[in-house]
């Protein structure tokens, strides 16, 4: 029996990746690539209701990125009332502002002319649903003692980045938002002391009449170096 072997006395279990052949390969990569390239942040949202379970899948799948020492520091809240979707739309336009109005350089400014953005940020309300995903900076044991979580930034962007292609997959559509700071989220959602917020992102169907910024990636010769 190799179902298993035993390391450092912690049982591992056998892994078995499918296997294609190398042109099934490269369409594979292809394919998933025009897929991917597709998927747009959009600030048009319906209001038409989505099903909870296309959510949970969709959170699942985040949680399927690895992180540091398999620590799962995330936690993705899931706001569907409409009294919550308000107090954070209000919250998150006062500071978005304030961050045009006082925090942002004119560099900064200039550079987010061509995306159309403001202060007023109505998807936060239109959308079905809104996600906020929690960095989870330490753990509690049963004794109440602090325990250390480990790349916890990067561990909960992997998480975001499985998060938003499951959006995309699922045919429905997002929007990073950030407003800075964030901590009205954990204020208002009442998340314990060890929890900090990352990222928003409403989730739902496109408008009718959703448009986005003509905007082009970069060539692969500008992001990929080959040694």
């Amino acid at each position: 029996m190799d179902d298993y072997i035993l390391i450092e006395g912690y049982k591992h279990i056998r892994y078995k990746q499918e296997i294609f052949s190398e042109s099934e390969i490269l369409k594979k990569s292809k394919d998933f690539f025009e897929w991917a390239d597709k998927r747009r942040s959009v600030r048009h949202f319906s209001n038409k209701e989505v099903p909870i379970e296309i959510i949970e899948n969709i959170i699942k799948t985040a949680s399927t990125a690895p992180s540091g020492a398999n620590k799962q520091p995330w936690t993705f809240c899931v706001v569907k009332s409409d009294e919550i979707k308000k107090e954070i739309r209000l919250a998150a336009e006062t500071e978005e502002r304030k961050s045009y109005n006082e925090r942002m350089s004119d560099v900064w400014l200039q550079d987010l002319e061509h995306l159309g953005t403001d202060a007023n940020k109505p998807f936060l309300e239109t959308a079905p649903y809104l996600i906020i995903a929690f960095k989870r900076i330490f753990e509690y044991d049963a004794e109440e003692k602090k325990h250390q979580n480990y790349y916890v930034n990067e561990s909960v962007g992997l998480a975001c980045g499985f998060l938003i292609s499951a959006i995309h997959n699922a045919g429905l559509v997002t929007l990073t938002h950030t407003p800075s700071p964030m901590r009205f989220l954990e204020k208002i959602l009442k998340r314990p002391d060890n929890e900090r917020a990352f990222l928003l992102l409403p989730v739902g169907y496109q408008a009718e009449k959703a448009y986005v910024p003509n905007i082009k990636r970069k060539p692969l010769e500008d992001i990929m170096k080959f040694y």
